[in-house]
């Protein structure tokens, strides 16, 4: 059974920054994350005119979210990533995260997803779309036997890692007592 997707109102980002609380603590990103910054995190993307939430619900329960938002909105946290790249970060849309319960994956919200945030992004007429993941080592001691990344689910609805654009951000790992550094591919489509 699918998931039903909508556009998600300002008093639903609580409900999304305790989901991704929850999905981030597991592999790849292992983060130790805590409800203060996820508000706050969020109020960018109910302040920012040309942003966009997404929802997926199994019956009423918020089960998923996908957040996006013009680059531009994020221009200082990525500026080194995209300096020499000859790109415009006015032309492009940021699909920032997504997360989704374990337990209802392989159920279509992945492309509702990304169906949703590229509409959105060319309503308000971008011509790119990107995101970044964050970049583990293949013999990480926390990384599970039975993970699989999403690079070809990606490269299916036409994105391709974007060479030499590579953002790095700070966050504490489980079992850590202070933030790492971590590196994140950034990935594009043309619209």
């Amino acid at each position: 059974m699918s998931l039903r997707i909508e556009l998600l109102t300002g008093r639903a980002l609580e409900d999304v920054a305790r989901l991704r609380i929850e999905v981030f603590r597991a592999w790849p990103y292992l983060y130790d994350g805590d409800l203060a910054y996820e508000r706050n995190y969020l109020h960018s993307y109910r302040d920012s005119t040309g942003a966009v939430v997404i929802g997926a619900f199994d019956g009423d329960q918020l089960v998923g979210a996908a957040t996006g938002t013009p680059l531009a909105d994020h221009s200082e946290d990525f500026a080194a990533a995209f300096s020499g790249s000859g790109l415009d970060l006015g032309k492009i849309f940021y699909c920032a995260e997504s997360v989704l319960l374990p337990e209802f994956r392989g159920r279509g919200a992945g492309h509702g997803f990304f169906d949703a945030r590229e509409a959105h992004a060319r309503k308000l007429g971008f011509e790119k779309v990107a995101f970044c993941a964050v970049q583990r080592p293949a013999d990480h001691p926390r990384r599970p036997a039975t993970y699989r990344p999403l690079d070809a689910f990606w490269r299916k609805r036409g994105y391709a890692p974007l060479p030499g654009v590579i953002a790095e951000f700070s966050w504490k790992d489980l079992d850590n007592e202070n933030e790492t550094r971590k590196q994140l591919q950034f990935w594009i489509r043309d619209l």
